[in-house]
């Protein structure tokens, strides 16, 4: 009887995570703009952890919804100032991915933005 009360109640606490983790995934609202032509996200959020200048890469830090994809190209900015141009090569670990600096000399902070 202590067995199944104990499974029972293990199977309640599974599926209140469950139901917790669906409704925070479930979009809030509609969009401001619905029927006019979406606008690509500028600015994804990433922003520069490591920089490797004789390697000639970086490690970017994104939160897990706005992961940029292999072989895009991402613009990094300090103060508003285009400062570099990157592009993502991976490998991907978590919220971190690594990519290859083009042109300029990227520092620790920088914020990236698609092209």
């Amino acid at each position: 009887m202590r067995v199944l009360l104990a499974v029972m109640l293990l199977f309640a606490l599974v599926l209140s995570g469950c139901a917790r983790k669906k409704a925070a995934q479930a979009p809030t609202s509609a969009s401001p703009h619905a029927g006019t032509a979406a606008a690509p996200n500028l600015a994804l959020g990433g922003v520069v952890s490591r920089v490797e200048p004789v390697a000639r890469f970086v490690v970017l830090s994104f939160p897990p919804d706005q992961m940029p994809a292999i072989d895009q190209h991402l613009t990094l900015y300090r103060h508003a100032a285009k400062v570099a141009e990157v592009k993502v090569s991976g490998p991907q670990r978590d919220n971190n991915i690594v990519a290859d600096i083009l042109k300029g000399e990227p520092e620790v902070g920088d914020e990236a933005r698609a092209e």
